[in-house]
């Protein structure tokens, strides 16, 4: 076995989990996760981060969505990892990809851009708000 996938929507679903566990040979891995993000979340956060992109410029640098990502990924996790770059002349943020985050995450994400956002004065369109 080298690698399987199971999505629990069903009884049928969790039963045939079961079974795989059973016929997993020894130390195989088992990972269980919360349901990832959603389509409509993920098109509601870059219509956001679009928008205070548009709207903010960052200590006097105006910055791209992806950038802004990093920023929020960064305040929702509290969590920063930087190396060295491989010339030795810069670094590297090592940061968390948003594909990973659960429904919940993206929602906290959200509501954390939102309220910061607000905060700062940026006029969300109802566009953003219809894609939640």
């Amino acid at each position: 076995m080298t690698r399987y996938l199971i999505t629990l929507h069903s009884s049928a679903d969790r039963a045939r989990a079961v079974r795989a566990i059973a016929a997993a040979p020894p130390s195989t891995r088992v990972e269980l996760k919360a349901a990832k993000r959603t389509l409509p979340q993920n098109d509601r956060m870059w219509a956001m981060l679009t928008e205070v992109a548009q709207q903010l410029p960052w200590h006097g640098v105006t910055l791209r969505p992806d950038d802004w990502k990093l920023i929020f990924l960064d305040a929702l996790k509290r969590e920063q990892r930087i190396v060295p770059n491989l010339e030795g002349n810069g670094f590297v943020n090592l940061g968390r990809s948003s594909s990973d985050l659960s429904k919940e995450e993206m929602s906290d994400l959200m509501e954390l851009i939102a309220a910061w956002g607000a905060g700062k004065g940026v006029k969300f369109s109802d566009d953003a708000a219809e894609a939640a």
